[in-house]
């Protein structure tokens, strides 16, 4: 049995989680779940997983949690905030972590767990983005293994040759080509953009994901964050990493090797398939997703990014090939403008304005712990707040 801790269970990747496990009760065993603030959907979850701990990000969450769980399942301890979560992500009883929480909010979590040198699942990839080196280091310093559940990112994982953290050319391998569905956006024209509405950037044309996710693939910058996370995870360069629009999300990913092959991961855009993967690997299980009809696709589409009307691409590969903090403050300054768009504050052509002028009042630096990353954090919050504020101000007159 496996002690497995997942780190976001009401997110869409915490529910696949426990959607894949549950056909395996002899094998993996639920040790703690946490969320931030959704105390309804995680007590259900408990009642039917009946973890060890249950930890609420917000700490008035916790308590209306806990009086829930007082008489039930007084088995479980609830626990609140980082601390609550660095707890049960580093619990001597826990073989895996689930790092599904969404943001940067996933970073402390997501170290600790390498500290204790787990198995992480890592579908945060905010983590990787904002604390790059410093996060790959303690994985290597304490035998912790990293294994990636973007769907895109596993897919490469599993096109990789042995001994690929050498680096791509002395494993043979010429590139990485990283697929992305384009978002609902991809052919519409730039001049719509301005009336593009929260509802409509969620509205992704394959997947089912959380609505911050949702609107970074509409905005393309979580195509973005995953060339920075293919850099780190795979010791490479942005030079190294081409970004492929395949609007079927059928092909998750390629690599070339020197030779001329190309290898591909295909199958259903269902994110139970990387999940099963990661949980068992090397290994395979059942992941209840279903099988991929060739003949019902069809057809596979390609293209090349239009950096012009998708500017937060082309940030993402200036921050990948900077050795500073670019790369925080553009993670900080997006989280901020996301959640601004979808409050209705700011509009969809914001976004990528609210990134671009915070990287451009603020001078990156280099730094070499993780207090200093979080400083960076909270200095790119702040100012990119300052351009939303003066947006919506402008919006008023």
């Amino acid at each position: 049995m496996k002690g497995v801790t997942i780190l976001g269970a009401t997110g869409s990747i915490g529910i696949n989680t426990l959607d894949v496990m549950s056909r395996y009760p002899d094998r993996y065993r639920v040790v703690a779940l946490t969320a931030n603030s959704e105390v309804e959907r995680l007590y259900r979850q408990c009642q039917t997983f009946r973890p060890r701990y249950a930890v609420m990000g917000n700490e008035l969450a916790a308590e209306q949690l806990a009086a829930r769980l007082r008489k039930e399942l007084p088995g479980t301890e609830v626990l609140s905030g980082v601390s609550g979560l660095e707890r049960v992500a580093a619990l001597e009883e826990v073989d895996i972590v689930m790092a599904a929480i969404v943001g940067a909010a996933g970073l402390l979590p997501a170290l600790a767990a390498a500290r204790g040198g787990k198995r992480i699942l890592l579908a945060n990839k905010e983590a990787l983005v904002v604390a790059g080196a410093i996060f790959m280091d303690e994985v290597r310093r304490n035998g912790a293994q990293l294994l990636p559940i973007d769907s895109e990112h596993n897919a490469i994982f599993q096109c990789m040759p042995d001994g690929f953290e050498r680096g791509l050319a002395q494993s043979g391998v010429r590139r990485i080509m990283l697929t992305s569905s384009g978002g609902p956006f991809l052919h519409l024209p730039a001049a719509e953009f301005a009336s593009i509405t929260p509802d409509q950037a969620c509205a992704h044309p394959n997947w089912t994901m959380g609505r911050k996710i949702s609107v970074d693939s509409a905005t393309m910058m979580n195509k973005g964050l995953e060339v920075i996370e293919a850099c780190l995870l795979f010791n490479t360069t942005p030079g190294d990493v081409q970004v492929v629009i395949h609007p079927q999300s059928v092909i998750h990913s390629m690599v070339e090797y020197l030779d001329g092959s190309v290898l591909a991961q295909l199958g259903t855009p269902d994110m139970r398939i990387p999940i099963a993967h990661a949980l068992a690997w090397p290994e395979r299980i059942e992941s209840g997703a279903g099988r991929l009809d060739l003949f019902e696709v069809a057809r596979l589409d390609f293209e090349a990014p239009d950096l012009e009307r998708f500017p937060c691409l082309a940030y993402a590969y200036e921050a990948a090939s900077r050795n500073d903090t670019s790369a925080v403050i553009m993670n900080a300054a997006n989280e901020e403008a996301v959640a601004a768009f979808l409050d209705n504050g700011i509009l969809f052509p914001d976004i990528p304005r609210v990134i671009r002028g915070t990287l451009d009042e603020l001078s990156p630096r280099r730094v070499t712990t993780i207090e200093e990353v979080l400083v960076e954090d909270r200095r790119a919050r702040a100012a990119a707040n300052g351009i939303i504020k003066e947006m919506k101000s402008d919006y008023c007159q």
